[in-house]
Parts: structure tokens; C-alpha cells; sequence
């Protein structure tokens, strides 16, 4: 029996407080991650405090890579009244419960529909999880890359869009010219300062289509920062028949994720939100300033996630758990966290760092979640640049170095060829997947490689592109992993650390 309003009674599960809501958020790319965190924290809101909260997901976003849904999943979420579950594993325990904060899940070639929605006087959020490449922007400068097919495509089209940043933009529109108050732009994806990114981002496309649009939206829409923490893996079978057999129902929509979550919300909202602090949920902040937490978390978390994906891949560790089974390589890990990220980073408000980073390891270790090296490895060219080339152009200003990190950046380059160490076929998923493999192709040496990578402005700055000793670092390291692999690499690193202390 599938899970839907009906056969959820009989379960013994209830969803009944979310029955009259009406809808006060559309939430662009609705994944796995935005049901695990904003559409649950959204639930308990609607639980236990009350107000017309209820969100409609938008998904398959063809600026994400994906091309409009012919997967049939857009029945499953009606088929099941648009509730799903979420399974909270770890090494200790697992639990399960319903969301049913959904009110319709709809598909980017649904525009009217999706524009309906976004124009409405109710919406007054609208919160995004597009990933990194779903901006269509410039990772190495943080603006709109007009050049983008799909931007131009929008530009053009703009009743007719095809990018999260079009509909943004385009729903603003008609907002203006009927005179209803602008929604708040709500960004909850891995960007540095997300909400200040968003907000370069829309002005850029607003400047193209329309002068007046574009003042509009300086003095009326208001662009929050946030940062979101929760590990949420990409669904297996086998997950799905963990949650029937906790949930005696088939969820073809469920997720599964850590206890652990945490919601920091820049206070700067220009309309109405809801009261995601005011729940039973713990963690969740709002606040003057993001910037310290999301540094904290995208240069420690994430930042030490992608070192996991990349080295890991190339050593055969098919999860992060795995990876972290070996000591030598966990505590590579840690060191890297310990000597090279973390001295980038400010004091945060109520955080005990070592205390953080302790924590990260375990869940980390958490076997329960399954976490693929190859999911976190995706899309590595729009990540890198704030996972560690901020940490390590911090290290160029303040003089030390950071050989760690060099290691994890010449693993992702040897990753991003599309071979194992061994030579055995790695499937890359990357916008530059195709500029990689040219490169490797066309290089007769490491050095024309490494040359080649660091002329791609779109990832590194010219400051880090031109340091020589970054350079050679960066060639020494690709080298050394082609010649020696992974395991004496970390190896060879635990050694050098030693003898220094």
C-alpha cells in the first residue's frame, strides 16, 4: 500500500493540521535536501504555531542540468497527496516521520502554473536549493554569466523561462507592475554570502531586461543570507525499503537523513515569514550576521567533504564512511581541518570550533546514511572556489601553506579527467566536464595541464591562478599521485606533519 492521506491514518501517522493551510512558499528545486530541512522545519511550524505556510515545490530545473521530467514522478507526488517521509538514521538509532507540509509539486515546463504561484499576494517566500550551477553564474567573481545559454534563452524569453533566475525575475515583474509587495529571495544553497550572491545575480538579469525593474527591485526585495547544515544522501532502493519497513507504507517520495540540523536565517526579510525559531527544533537562528557561521560550515563541512569525495574516489572508498574507516586518512582529515581551514575562519557567536569539528567526524562516520564519494564529488567546478580557494587565498595573504588542501585540488584534477588512478572510467558529472577531458587530451604534460586548469577563470581567481609556488605545488602533488597514489600520498603527508611537530 502506497503512502497518501488514507492508507497514513491507518498507519497511525497524522497530517491533519495541515488540512485549510494555504500556500505562503514556493520553494524553486525541490530535492531531497529542501524536504529533509525547510519543507520539515516548515512543518512544524505549521504544527505547532499555525499560519498559511504551505509550500508548492518546483523541480527539474533544465539550468541544473536536467531536462523536463519524463520520469513519471510527477504522479508520484500526487498519487501520494504530496506527503513523504523522513528517515532519521545514525549509528544509534533511526525514526520515522510524515511531512505534510506540501501542497503540489509542479515541473519547470509547467510555467503558467509556477508563475501563478510566484505572482500570488499569499507568497511571500520563495526559498531556493537549485545547487551551485542552478545560478548560472560565475563562481570566480559571484556574477551572472551572460554568456550562459539558457540566461540569454531567459533574456529573450523572459514569459517563456527556463532558469530559476528567469521565473525569479519575471514573477518580480508582474509583482511591480501590479502593485503587490515583493516576495523575499530566500537562497539555501553552498554560496558564499548565498543571499548577497542571489542578489548580484537578479540584479544582473534585471539590468539586462529593464531599468525600471532593476531600481524596483534594488529598493523593494530584500536577499537574506542563510546557512543550512544537514547531511541528506541520494535515495537507494534499499533506503526506500528501510522507510516501508518503519513506515508499513510504500514512499516512493521518501528521504533519508542525520538527526542532526541547523538553519541559520539572516533577519532582513521584506515581507511577511514564518517563525522557523519558535518550533521544538533546536538549532534553527535568526540573526544579523550569517557570514561567520556559513564560512564555518562551507569551509569545514563541505569544504572537508569534497577532500573526502575526491581522494576517496581516486582510492575506492564508495562512501564517506568508508573513507573514514581508514585512521591514516581520517586523520588526514582532521589535520587539514585543524591546521588550514580553520585558521581562516572567525569567531562564531555560541560555537566551540574543536567541539564542531569533532562532531563533523562523527557524522562523518555515521554508516547508517550511505553518503556517495561520487554524489559529493559532482560538480566539483562550481564548488571548489568556496570550499578551498577562499581557505587558500586566505593562506597567500597571511603566509602559510596549505599542502593539504594542494592534495585534495590535484586529486580533484586527476578526478576530473574522467579515470581512476588505475585507469578504470570515472562517470564525471561537471558543466566543464567536456573542457576537462579536452585538456587532458590535448596536454603532452602535467605542466600543460595544470597551466591549462588554472587559466579557467570561471574557478580560479588570477591571483591564485599566477602564484608560482601555488602552481608548483598544485603540479608537484598531481604528479606525485599518478606516480605513488592516494594511500602513500596521505602518507608521505602524515610524515612531513610529523616531523614539524
Amino acid at each position: 500500500m502506497i503512502l497518501n492521506k488514507t492508507s497514513l491514518k491507518q498507519a497511525g501517522f497524522d497530517t491533519s493540521y495541515t488540512a485549510n493551510v494555504g500556500v505562503g512558499i514556493v520553494h524553486l528545486g525541490f530535492g531531497a535536501f529542501h524536504k529533509a530541512h525547510q519543507a520539515w522545519l516548515t512543518d512544524r511550524v505549521i504544527q505547532e504555531l499555525g499560519g498559511n505556510w504551505k509550500i508548492v515545490g518546483v523541480n527539474n530545473w533544465g539550468a541544473a542540468g536536467k531536462t523536463v521530467s519524463e520520469t513519471g514522478k510527477e504522479t508520484q507526488y500526487s498519487q501520494q497527496d504530496n506527503l513523504f517521509s523522513i528517515c532519521e538514521t545514525d549509528n544509534q538509532d533511526t525514526k520515522i516521520m510524515v511531512v505534510g507540509s506540501i501542497e503540489e509539486v509542479l515541473f519547470s515546463n509547467q510555467t503558467n502554473k509556477i508563475m501563478s504561484y510566484l505572482t500570488a499576494e499569499t507568497t511571500k517566500v520563495v526559498t531556493l536549493t537549485i545547487t551551485e550551477k542552478g545560478y548560472c553564474h560565475l563562481p570566480s567573481t559571484g556574477r551572472l554569466n551572460l554568456e550562459h545559454p539558457l540566461i540569454k534563452h531567459d533574456l529573450k524569453n523572459i514569459n517563456s523561462s527556463k532558469t530559476a533566475i528567469g521565473f525569479l525575475v519575471s514573477a518580480l515583474q508582474v509583482r511591480m507592475l501590479n502593485g503587490i509587495k515583493p516576495f523575499t529571495p530566500l537562497s539555501c544553497d553552498n554560496l558564499p554570502e548565498n543571499g548577497h550572491t542571489l542578489r548580484d545575480i537578479v540584479y544582473d538579469f534585471a539590468q539586462q531586461l529593464n531599468t525600471e525593474l532593476h531600481q524596483w527591485i534594488v529598493e523593494n526585495v530584500t536577499f537574506p543570507c542563510t546557512m543550512v547544515d544537514r547531511i541528506v544522501p541520494k535515495v537507494t532502493d534499499n533506503d526506500k525499503n528501510k522507510i516501508q519497513s518503519l513506515l508499513h507504507l510504500r514512499d516512493e517520495c521518501g528521504v533519508i537523513t542525520e538527526p542532526f540540523c541547523q538553519w541559520i536565517i539572516e533577519d532582513n526579510f521584506c515581507n511577511n515569514r514564518p517563525d522557523w525559531d519558535k518550533t521544538s527544533i533546536k538549532n534553527i537562528i535568526f540573526t544579523d550576521d550569517v557570514l561567520p557561521f556559513e564560512e564555518m560550515k562551507l569551509r569545514l563541512l563541505n569544504g572537508a567533504h569534497s577532500i573526502i569525495a575526491y581522494l576517496g574516489c581516486l582510492s575506492g572508498y564508495e562512501t564517506v564512511s568508508d573513507a573514514l574507516q581508514d585512521k591514516t586518512f581520517k586523520s588526514f582529515v582532521r589535520s587539514i581541518m585543524d591546521y588550514e581551514i580553520t585558521p581562516s575562519l572567525s569567531d562564531v557567536e555560541g560555537v566551540d570550533l574543536e567541539n564542531y569539528k569533532s562532531l563533523l567526524i562523527e557524522r562523518f562516520e555515521n554508516t547508517s546514511l550511505n553518503h556517495k564519494t561520487s554524489q559529493i564529488a559532482m560538480d566539483g567546478s562550481q564548488k571548489i572556489p568556496q570550499r578551498w580557494l577562499s581557505v587558500i587565498k586566505f593562506a597567500f595573504d597571511q603566509q602559510f601553506n596549505t599542502p593539504g588542501l594542494s592534495l585534495a585540488l590535484a586529486a580533484w584534477v586527476i578526478y576530473s579527467r574522467g579515470e581512476t588512478l588505475s585507469g578504470e572510467t570515472i562517470e564525471v558529472h561537471d558543466p566543464l566536464k567536456s573542457t576537462f577531458k579536452k585538456i587532458w587530451e590535448d596536454s603532452n604534460s602535467i605542466d600543460q595541464v595544470i597551466d591549462q586548469y588554472l587559466s579557467l577563470n570561471s574557478i580560479f581567481p588570477s591571483d591564485i591562478a599566477s602564484n608560482v609556488l601555488f602552481k608548483t605545488q598544485l603540479t608537484s602533488n598531481v604528479k606525485q599521485l599518478i606516480s605513488i597514489g592516494v594511500d602513500q600520498s596521505i602518507e608521505k603527508f602524515a610524515q612531513i606533519k610529523r616531523s614539524k611537530l
